[in-house]
């Protein structure tokens, strides 16, 4: 069953735009998945087995099995069934201090997790060699940096932190750092100021963006906790034989809660009873006006059917992800980047004026990336094709808007101006392998042998046809001819899709069943009976 370790700001900074957030937690025996949603839609979508061994944060007693000098790496034995790669830069500055720590603990000449008294090595220059610094079979602690992703194993660092809720802990350090993002000048030093003074000696500080308003006793109170942490690794240090996990990260759910979980949330739902108790319980004690957020699915409907989840699965992935307006992105994978075009469909009606609707169909299109570059946890470099834009002041603007939909997304990435050619290129930090979910299914008139779209999404497409004819056509009279089934749905239940239609579009649409066309075969016409070709 899940743990749950849940860190709540109740005094966060107000944002100029409220977005309300929601958290979807489906848990099996066997894997977790979390959907988090942001005003309904679809965001981030993180899936992960509940006895996996290798996470982001994870701290393990590794052992060197082989240097690298060429590629100023050193492979590293930590139990996984690659060997994890460590690379000089990733070593940090006091690695020799790291070692002497690891091999007296271990030998137990060390006998205490405090650093006041240890006598720190001299650091490690930024230009140095592995093999100057690293030796075969000599045993090292490391953290995992990015998770295994395709054939490679993962990738290791030795400047090792322990994260929380508004603090990040750093030993062989006495660095205190604070976020960014808190703007107040005020505010950044009275942080420093008090978390200078509960720092214990030789231990660096990170100061979240979190921690912003919180008393001392807040931070006073987390630091202990992660000391606790730290004391357990050097515990378990003793005597310890690698390859061996010292600390796990939070899973993902947790981590998620750790990380984001502010007042902008407005809904915690999950079908684990023993997670919906620990939430709930934490919850009363830290942030008692909270505590209503947080729901228990008792419904046998699969709890991502009920929230909608599944339907925004089916619409999100795949080669291709259709907007509201009818606009559609191609999304192309390859070994070395990620290529987006984006496809005006039937956005771009002949009456309009054709540099502004070029530069709506981007702006919108640039929102749906940023959602599906963080849905899809797509890393490395992407090119996008966005439609060529002949005003200078247009292209600006893309850029900026671009930018600005990106600062939800908490990887690190760069953005950079259209180029000569129209293409936009961003970079984006990949820790963790891409989602992928294959949405087509088996065609029920190809014995098995064909794909189709997800017909889920069929009555979604017609709509959008509707919409596009009656905005360039809005007098004409015109009917819609498809599958008997596809009729049969559209006409059920009170309200019907069709009246739904009626309402919305102020226009009775007839229906008339063909049993000649496929189950994904559709058709408009006219008074007629002539087909509405929509190109």
């Amino acid at each position: 069953m899940l743990t749950v370790e849940l860190f709540v700001s109740s005094t966060q900074q107000t944002e100029h735009v409220i977005v309300e957030k929601e958290l979807i937690i489906n848990s099996t025996p066997t894997d977790v998945e979390i959907a988090l949603l942001e005003d309904s839609k679809l965001v981030e979508l993180h899936y992960q087995k509940t006895n996996t061994n290798f996470t982001v944060g994870d701290i393990f007693v590794g052992r060197i099995k082989k240097l690298m000098p060429g590629l100023n790496a050193a492979f590293v034995d930590i139990g996984h069934k690659k060997d994890a790669f460590l690379h000089y830069t990733d070593l940090g500055p006091k690695l020799r201090t790291l070692l002497k720590f690891s091999k007296d603990s271990m030998d137990g000449r060390h006998q205490t997790h405090r650093l006041d008294h240890f006598e720190f090595e001299p650091e490690i220059v930024k230009t140095g060699k592995i093999d100057q610094v690293l030796k075969k079979q000599q045993p090292i602690l490391v953290q995992i940096l990015k998770e295994p992703i395709s054939t490679k194993g993962p990738r290791l660092s030795c400047e090792i932190t322990i994260p929380g809720r508004y603090l990040v802990l750093t030993p062989f350090s006495n660095t205190i750092a604070v976020s960014k993002k808190i703007g107040n000048p005020d505010e950044r030093n009275r942080l420093k100021l008090l978390v200078e003074s509960i720092r214990p000696k030789n231990f660096g500080l990170i100061v979240r963006t979190a921690a912003e308003g919180k008393r001392v006793a807040d931070l006073h109170e987390e630091l202990n906790g992660m000391l606790s942490k730290w004391e357990q690794i050097h515990q378990q240090l003793h005597k310890s034989k690698p390859p061996l996990k010292l600390l796990s990260e939070l899973d993902k759910a947790s981590s998620i809660l750790r990380d984001l979980l502010s007042d902008s949330f407005n809904k915690i739902v999950t079908n684990d009873k023993e997670l919906y108790h620990n939430v709930k319980d934490l919850l009363g004690n830290i942030a008692p006006d909270q505590v209503g957020i947080v729901n228990y699915h008792k419904s046998k409907t699969p709890i991502f059917e009920v929230h909608g989840v599944n339907r925004q699965i089916k619409s999100s992935f795949g080669k291709t992800a259709t907007m509201a307006s009818g606009a559609y992105l191609v999304i192309e994978h390859t070994e070395a980047m990620h290529v987006i075009d984006v496809n005006s469909g039937h956005k771009m009606a002949k009456n309009a004026n054709l540099a502004e609707a070029v530069l709506a169909v981007n702006l919108e299109s640039a929102a749906e990336i940023a959602r599906q570059l963080r849905l899809r946890d797509i890393g490395g470099i992407i090119i996008i094709d966005f439609i060529d834009m002949r005003v200078a002041d247009h292209r600006k603007q893309l850029l900026r808007e671009m930018r600005e939909f990106m600062k939800k997304d908490r990887a690190q990435h760069t953005i950079l101006p259209l180029s000569k050619f129209g293409l936009m290129q961003i970079t984006r930090q990949r820790v963790r392998p891409e989602v992928k979910i294959n949405t087509a299914e088996v065609c029920p008139q190809c014995n098995g042998s064909g794909k189709v779209n997800a017909t889920i999404l069929l009555t979604d497409e017609i709509e959008r046809d509707l919409d596009f004819i009656l905005q360039s056509r809005p007098s004409s009279k015109l009917y819609l001819q498809a599958h008997p089934y596809i009729e049969a749905y559209i006409k059920k239940g009170f309200p019907s899709m069709q009246m739904r239609w009626l309402m919305k579009f102020k226009k009775w649409i007839k229906i008339r069943p063909n049993t000649d066309y496929g189950l994904s075969k559709y058709n408009f016409y006219d008074s007629n009976d002539d087909e509405i070709r929509l190109n």
